[in-house]
Order: C-alpha cells, then structure tokens, then sequence
C-alpha cells in the first residue's frame, strides 16, 4: 500500500476570510450546522478537496485536483481542530465589506463618529434584550447605511460584528468597561437601568454637564471619546481607591 502525503492549507482564523468566505460561513451557520459540520464542510471546501463517494468500510474517497484518495471519518476529524476558532464569535471585528453594493462602516469604528457607535450600541442592546430581528435590522442599517432587508446569514454578519467590536472595545477601553464592585453596568455608568440611561452619562462625562458641548462631543472618534472616558474612570477608580483607604 503506498502512503501519501496531502497538504491541506486552510486559513488560520476570520481575519483570513474574504468576504466570499465570510458569507459562505455565515450561511452555514444561518442553515443551522453543527459546529463540527461547518468545520467539516469548510476544511473540504477551502483545500479544495470534494467527496466522491463512501465506501461499505465508512471510509470516503475524496478527489484534490487529479488525486484520489481515501480517508476515515478518524483521520477527517483529527483535522477539524485547525478549525476550531469558527465554534467561537471572531476576537476581532470582522465584517462583509459590502451588502447590496452598500459599503459598510470600518469594522473597527476607527474614524467612525462617537454618535454612531452610541446609536449602535443602544440597538445592540436592545437586541441582546429582546431578540428582536427588526433592531439587529436597525442596526444594520446604521452599519450599512441604509435600510434593507437582511438576509438571515447578513443578520448574523450584524451580531458577529458587533459582538468582535463590543469586546474588543472592552479589551482596549478596560477600566471605562469593566464594571464597578457592587455596581452592576459599573464604570461612568453609575446604577443607571436603561441603555437611554447609560448613553445619556457618557454623554454628559465627556461634555461635564456643559451641554453646548454635545454636538462637539457627538461628532467626536470613537476611539477618542472612549480614550477619554476610560481615563475619567480610571481616576474615579483611583480616587475611590484612596478615600477607602485613607477612610480605614
């Protein structure tokens, strides 16, 4: 029996897939596969390689370019680990750069108005709240900038993204993210009950009450803004810190 020997080049997380790709998975998961199947199905795919047919063994015979070959369903699931990283959300921002000819937002907010991302994110929670398909539409459409109807794989496009940004953001931005002990929204956000709540006080943090400012704040980088408010609470951490040791 001869041996030999096939190289199987695969991408190594979802920074590495196109938009063809990205969309091909999402379809997969909206389809509702396993973890495993899409694993499976994408390692065929992306190393070009097609399932001929199987054999009474179990045993199936695939076809790569002009060879033939067989593998067991052992020896194809020693390979799914490669792809393990599509059973999790991306841990970075990644997104279809275009739906409907529509361009779509930065996938990392960079130079993105802090408004948008306020508006946004209020969506994003409101569809972590409700399940609600028209906000994650609404969401979209600010992502997309414009109003259409989604498709179930572009929805979860929406989530994915948003979800990769969120906690990217809170990886970046720790100390504004990370929640207070005892305070369950935490940083700026002090006991605030509502997502209108918590976008009014970064608001008003960054502009410190003078309202004339917000139009200015509003129109401020994301990433600026955000850079402000987790150094404003970081020194509320710190100043907490020390008036709770100064008052033992």
């Amino acid at each position: 029996m001869q041996t030999i020997s096939i190289n199987f080049i695969l991408p190594d997380d979802w920074q590495e897939l196109g938009d063809k790709r990205l969309r091909y998975v999402y379809e997969l998961i909206a389809a509702e596969h396993t973890t495993d199947e899409i694993k499976t199905i994408c390692l065929l795919r992306w190393s070009g390689t097609k399932v001929i047919g199987r054999k009474d063994s179990g045993s199936y015979l695939l076809k790569k370019g002009k060879l033939l070959f067989e593998v067991t369903s052992v020896t194809l699931a020693e390979l799914l680990p490669h792809l393990a990283w599509l059973g999790s959300l991306p841990t970075v921002p990644v997104r279809l750069s275009k739906i409907n000819r529509q361009q779509a937002l930065p996938a990392d907010f960079e130079g993105v108005p802090f408004e948008t991302y306020i508006i946004c994110d209020n969506l994003y929670q409101g569809y972590l709240s409700t399940q609600n398909d028209a906000l994650l539409d609404q969401l979209g459409a600010t992502l997309y900038g414009k109003s259409m109807s989604f498709k179930p794989a572009e929805r979860i496009n929406i989530f994915y993204w948003f979800a990769a940004l969120k906690e990217t953001l809170s990886k970046k931005y720790s100390d504004f993210f990370q929640p207070l002990a005892g305070v369950d929204d935490g940083n700026l956000l002090g006991s605030s009950t509502s997502v209108e709540d918590a976008m009014n006080a970064q608001i008003r943090a960054l502009t410190k009450g003078d309202i004339t400012k917000e139009a200015e704040v509003l129109a401020l980088d994301t990433h600026r803004a955000l850079t402000e408010l987790n150094a404003q609470a970081r020194e509320y951490k710190e100043l907490n810190a020390k008036i709770s040791t100064n008052g033992k």
